[in-house]
């Protein structure tokens, strides 16, 4: 398996500083700072990222899942939301809430729960932040 890259540059202190994060393959380049990480400005954040990772790797393990067990699926949409909270004296992810609504034909709602379930605990991005809480929100559509 290949080892993926991913680098960042962060000049100045840290509430008025500036950075850039981007992965190895090209396909993302971003700026970030302190206010787009805990004000809400225009930027990236470290967390985001984990939440795009997060969710992309659930949608891919779940599709694999459903396709395992005979329900291809036409569409698997996650969201994540991730929560930085103030612990103590520093900063914790506290909590990811991945939201999912999938169109798999056939398949039934207790056996469809099962495997999203399934998912969420075995994805490697989820094995990775096994440290923080992961909610589930499943939906399944037609």
């Amino acid at each position: 398996m290949p080892t993926r890259k991913a680098s960042a540059v962060w000049e100045g202190n840290l509430p008025r500083g500036k950075g850039t994060m981007k992965v190895g393959s090209g396909a993302f380049e971003g700026l970030y700072s302190f206010a787009s990480r805990f004000e809400g400005a225009q930027g990236t954040n470290p967390e985001e990222l984990i939440g795009a990772a997060h969710a992309g790797c659930f949608s891919m393990a779940l599709a694999h899942g459903l396709t395992l067990a005979g329900h291809t699926p036409k569409r698997v949409q996650t969201s994540a939301k991730v929560q930085l909270d103030k612990v103590g004296e520093g900063f914790k992810i506290t909590s990811i809430l991945l939201s999912t609504e999938v169109e798999a034909p056939g398949i039934d709602e207790k056996t469809f729960l099962r495997l999203a379930e399934d998912a969420k605990e075995n994805c490697p991005v989820s094995q990775a932040l096994a440290g923080t809480e992961i909610k589930l929100e499943a939906k399944l559509v037609s």
